[in-house]
């Protein structure tokens, strides 16, 4: 696990439990900021951070559904949220802490309340898709010109994958992700309860699976910017990421971006504060940093994900803000889906057929 600027006592500090009012702890993902801002925070607070990242929301939810976490903020995705908020493990915001609410961006506002009614318990950091990356001069080496990389079939047809293989493919290890993208391909409600029509994501991965050579949520991003693998199924940003990297080494690798066009996924990454959070107020003022419009920019110019923040957008570069594989057009935002999160009895058979799945048997 990456850690910024945590120590030995204040590792020793988290397993005691205690709390500083001088000190704030942030778990969020992995490769999900610019370390520059986590530094500007303490300068101009005078409070300490200690930032740890996960990969996983099943990891983070794990933390949060046991109690005393010992943070103060948090970042689960819209799903998550949404089933953390009906356990009891989030406090409510006090807006008259946070005057940089006001930044925050209807649009994505309006989307988010599916998962947290009036937006009541949290703030939107970043949002995207969850769609296809690829080496196109690869990819294109091995099934032609007309390949299809904008299209599920890329990744849930066999005959492309067999050929795939041999110069690697990486699916997300999301089945809140995944499972809804093989029934989109199928035709079928990628937001189904129903477990006979879940079932039938089998029926479109057991016949790929041999040909995936791992199921990760962070390591395709240097893979794929490095050659080593030539299709990832991940998240945008990620992908992006991925994307500038390989371009920053000129070493020949054109990483290319797809919201499948059968419908993708679109997710909101959102931050909030656990009921017990150590130190609540100066949960507070990192969210109220977070939203304000430069950072907030600064945040989404570094990792390349869209954010919630309308402020931020006359600051964001144009290689952000004039993408539309990060800032989608109309078309394309309606065509995205978003899903609500598995009732528990459902979850279960979810988490069966996964480990099935991933397991190959």
């Amino acid at each position: 696990m990456k850690t910024y600027l945590l120590t030995a006592t204040a590792s020793l500090a988290l397993v005691a439990g205690m709390a500083s009012a001088d000190e704030v702890r942030v778990y969020n993902w992995s490769d999900y900021i610019d370390e520059a801002l986590l530094a500007k925070f303490e300068e101009e607070t005078g409070i300490k951070l200690i930032y740890d990242v996960f990969d996983s929301n099943e990891v983070l939810e794990t933390k949060m559904l046991a109690g005393g976490s010992g943070y103060d903020v948090v970042v689960p995705t819209g799903t998550f949220l949404q089933r953390q908020i009906t356990a009891g493990a989030f406090q409510k915001l006090d807006l008259s802490k946070l005057p940089n609410h006001a930044n925050l961006w209807d649009v994505v506002s309006k989307r988010t309340e599916q998962y947290d009614p009036d937006n009541a318990y949290s703030i939107n950091y970043m949002w995207g898709t969850t769609g296809i990356g690829v080496n196109v001069g690869k990819v294109q080496e091995i099934l032609g010109a007309d390949a299809p990389i904008d299209s599920w079939s890329l990744v849930f047809d066999p005959a492309n994958m067999e050929k795939l293989a041999e110069c690697g493919v990486h699916f997300l290890d999301a089945p809140a992700e995944m499972i809804p993208a093989a029934l989109k391909f199928l035709g079928e409600d990628p937001n189904s309860q129903d477990p006979d029509v879940i079932a039938k994501a089998e029926g479109v991965y057991m016949p790929v699976r041999d040909h995936i050579q791992k199921f990760h949520s962070s390591e395709y991003i240097n893979a794929l910017a490095n050659g080593d693998i030539c299709v990832a199924v991940g998240w945008s940003g990620d992908i992006l990421q991925a994307r500038d990297r390989a371009a920053e080494a000129e070493n020949g690798v054109e990483i290319a971006y797809h919201a499948p066009k059968e419908g993708a996924q679109m997710w909101f990454d959102q931050m909030a504060i656990p009921v017990d959070a150590p130190n609540p107020e100066a949960a507070h003022t990192f969210l109220n940093f977070i939203m304000d419009a430069q950072n907030m920019a600064d945040a989404s110019n570094y990792v390349y994900y869209a954010n919630g923040n309308k402020a931020s957008q006359e600051f964001l570069v144009e290689d952000v803000i004039g993408d539309t594989a990060i800032y989608p057009d109309a078309a394309t935002l309606d065509n995205l889906f978003t899903t609500s999160p598995y009732e528990a009895k459902v979850q279960r058979v979810v988490t069966r057929l996964w480990t099935k799945i991933k397991s190959g048997t």
